[in-house]
């Protein structure tokens, strides 16, 4: 199947997933993968491995066991490490620590607003995935510190993350588009106006964080009764918090690593010293030096023979969530295999006709369809960049907002085929149906609000 019923088909099979998880309380592991492997079928991808008009096209086994291992390669050791630095820092009372720094920076009465400004900030060098990862324990020792909605506060780092994500570089996706687009040597252009262009969406993300938070709770909701807690009793339950270096480090570390590869790769930098940069800058790489920090505090802290039990532990925690993540990889994977992707480049120009709006629907088209937002941003870009004189976006300025329109497209929505979904809500402690309504609407708000911003600053930047 192609063509127009093929998307048709794709809707109706999301809206049947989304029923069986939520209504049917089918696992969503289960649910994602029967439904990626009936899709495939469906689409047309040949059972096993065959070669059609001398090309090598895969079976939808061998697609399905890609897509899985995949994702495994590209977030699930991170999902891992980032996951024990989080246990290690709750053991040692340093996420207590690192909240407590919070709240003297920003004030009590504003959790919510702190943990999606740290987002947003933390997301220009780093991955979203491993953004959230990493702030969790902060978000959950918030949580508990003030008593803040843990949906709101999930809402509030997710929103940060996904704006800087899709708006700043040195994320690859922004770069990547802005040179396809042929503005890669304005790059202070695109970080300048990706910084302004995220006001409207930190201001949406905050207020729908509130909105949701307190229509939906998480399973590790903080009940205002227990939180009456003194901080000296809170404290006296870990014995002594470790200081706020040491409780920093295995957080900030893997950020300045990550950032430093980010810089080197965007000056082109090259040599031995660059090499080892970029090295220790993968995102692997990064959280097992910040798992060796982690590691250091629970020596300093007297507790390192809990190490094993801990490690035991988180590894049981985060098996669900990688298998799930895991599965979406392969809806992914399914729906970029097939002939729907191809059918929205080629009517491409039946969009065209809507100026600064094109970039933006056909960015959350093809955002939805396959559930990566860097995929969207390049893809987007090789579509719309010989259109722009065509859609009266022709000079630097105005490519720029082309820019920053697809990157506002390709956060609307994450849902069940993004691996952001599933990072955001099985680490925001909250079962599927809940997730489409933060997460998945929470990036419809966003997304919204930042083309709203685009739309006005289209009228005065030519």
């Amino acid at each position: 199947m192609t063509g127009f019923p093929l998307i048709i088909v794709f809707v109706l099979a999301i809206a049947l997933m989304i029923v069986a998880i939520s209504k049917w309380k089918l696992h969503p592991f289960i649910a994602i993968m029967t439904i990626s492997l009936l899709l495939g079928l469906v689409a047309g991808i040949p059972i096993t491995n065959r070669t059609i008009n001398g090309k090598n096209v895969q079976g939808i086994a061998s697609i399905i066991g890609a897509g899985f291992s995949g994702t495994f390669s590209s977030i699930g050791i991170v999902i891992i490490l980032g996951a024990l630095i989080g246990s290690i820092l709750e053991a040692t009372g340093a996420a207590l620590k690192l909240a407590d720094i919070v709240i003297k920076l920003v004030g009590k009465k504003r959790p919510v607003l702190a943990m999606e400004l740290m987002g947003w900030v933390v997301s220009i060098p780093v991955f979203c995935d491993s953004g959230f990862v990493i702030l969790n324990p902060i978000r959950k020792a918030l949580v508990s510190r003030t008593g803040a909605s843990s949906v709101a506060m999930t809402v509030g780092l997710s929103s940060g993350l996904f704006i800087a994500h899709c708006f700043i570089p040195p994320t690859p996706g922004p770069i990547a588009a802005a040179s396809t687009l042929g503005i890669g040597d304005n790059l202070l252009l695109v970080i300048g106006l990706g910084v302004l262009c995220s006001l409207f969406p930190i201001i949406a993300g905050l207020l729908y964080a509130n909105f949701i938070g307190k229509k939906v709770k998480a399973d590790d909701e903080a009940d205002a009764g227990e939180v009456t807690k003194t901080y000296e009793e809170l404290v006296a339950a870990y014995g002594k918090l470790p200081n706020g270096c040491n409780a920093l480090a295995p957080i900030i570390v893997p950020i300045i690593l990550m950032a430093a590869s980010s810089i080197v790769a965007m000056a082109k930098m090259t040599g031995a010293c660059a090499n080892l940069l970029t090295f220790l800058g993968t995102p692997i790489i990064a959280l097992a030096v910040g798992a060796l920090f982690a590691i250091l505090q629970l020596k300093l802290a007297g507790k390192i023979d809990k190490f094993y039990e801990l490690t035991n532990e988180t590894l049981k925690t985060v098996g669900p969530i990688l298998f799930v993540t895991a599965a979406g990889g392969v809806l992914g994977k399914v729906i970029a295999s097939s002939d729907m992707v191809n059918y929205i480049k080629e009517h491409a120009t039946v969009l065209s006709t809507m100026g600064i709006f094109f970039p933006f629907v056909l960015a959350a088209i093809l955002k939805s369809a396959q559930g990566s937002s860097t995929v969207a941003l390049t893809t987007t870009a090789g579509i719309v960049a010989p259109l722009l004189p065509v859609l009266g976006l022709g000079s630097p300025v105005r490519a720029v907002l082309a820019c920053m329109a697809i990157g506002a497209g390709a956060m609307t929505v994450s849902h069940a085929n993004d691996s952001y979904f599933w990072v955001v809500t099985n680490f925001g402690a909250m079962s599927p149906d809940r997730g489409y309504k933060t997460q998945t609407v929470g990036t419809l708000v966003l997304g919204l609000a930042a083309m709203l911003e685009i739309c006005i600053l289209s009228l005065f930047l030519k």
